[in-house]
């Protein structure tokens, strides 16, 4: 199982040198992608853009959004962005979508939250489209430039509603599931049963091998950064209200609780786990790197 990194969700503003230095630390350690999730009405930086810095200036690692809205976006845009990301970092770049669940998000793009999964099969196809070199409309040329990888990069779908579970299977290369703070056991017991969805559609759909699955983990060395990373997790869920104040967040802090939420994720058969912290200090990047590397 391959493990990767998140950006925390809010990264502080107008110190752009820490999102550089993150990812160079993270390029420079055992950890396989870079990741970074999405908002709209949200104090986070907009992900492409991120990671456009981001390609510049590692060399080895994968970038990947976990998830990106693409249902708040015009999707031959975001063609062309992806595909500048994935030529500039010399094809290291894998799209993790998703159809979003805030309405404020929605609200906020002028966007409908109606039909919006039947839009993202739309977009899906589209983006493949687009990245396959053919005209992306009728009376228009094909839009550059052409992806690192034929046909466009891995495609990653998230969500945890039926529709979208089978839309992974059913479209993508794979499913992504989102960080939780339910603890790692219920997590991955969530997780078991979204994948088991995902698989189906995918042999419905007559596709050879299976799907790949990444899983993310909020996680963080220290108890005062594990305090940290909950307050962003509800920071990050406050439209759900209460709600959000009641959340279970379980954040496993040690290196030895880390070390076994690894394992039970390895166990599940996870392709590649992300470990999400949400404590901007750059010496977790580090502190992570030294529990991974003690595998």
């Amino acid at each position: 199982m391959e493990i990767g990194i998140a950006f925390p969700k809010v990264m502080p503003v107008g110190d752009s040198a820490r999102i550089i230095e993150w990812a160079e630390r993270a390029d420079d350690g055992p950890f396989s992608s870079l990741a970074m999730v999405d908002r709209l009405v949200y104090g986070n930086h907009d992900p492409l853009i991120v990671f456009a810095v981001a390609a510049a200036v590692t060399s080895r690692i994968r970038l990947m959004p976990t998830v990106l809205l693409l249902s708040l976006r015009n999707a031959a845009i975001v063609a062309k962005q992806v595909a500048s990301i994935d030529a500039i970092s010399g094809g290291r770049f894998s799209l993790g979508i998703g159809v979003g669940s805030r309405p404020d998000d929605f609200a906020a793009a002028g966007v409908s939250m109606k039909a919006r999964g039947r839009r993202l099969d739309e977009q899906v196809a589209t983006l493949r489209r687009i990245w396959a070199g053919e005209p992306a409309a009728e009376g228009a040329g094909p839009i550059g430039p052409a992806p690192a990888r034929a046909g466009g990069p891995e495609l990653l779908i998230g969500g945890r509603s039926v529709p979208a579970l089978e839309r992974a299977g059913r479209l993508g290369d794979g499913y992504v599931a989102g960080a939780a703070g339910a603890g790692v056991s219920n997590q991955a017991q969530e997780v078991a049963g979204y994948y088991k969805v995902v698989e189906a559609a995918w042999k419905d759909a007559g596709k050879a091998g299976r799907p790949r699955l990444v899983v993310a983990l909020s996680c963080a060395v220290g108890e005062y950064a594990a305090e940290r990373t909950r307050e962003s997790m509800r920071s990050y869920y406050a439209f759900r209200g209460e709600a959000a104040k009641s959340m279970d967040m379980s954040i496993p802090s040690t290196p030895e609780a880390i070390l076994d939420g690894i394992g039970v994720f390895e166990d599940l058969g996870a392709d590649e786990l992300i470990l999400e912290p949400g404590h901007a200090d750059l010496d977790q990047v580090d502190r992570l790197a030294d529990v991974v590397a003690g595998l």
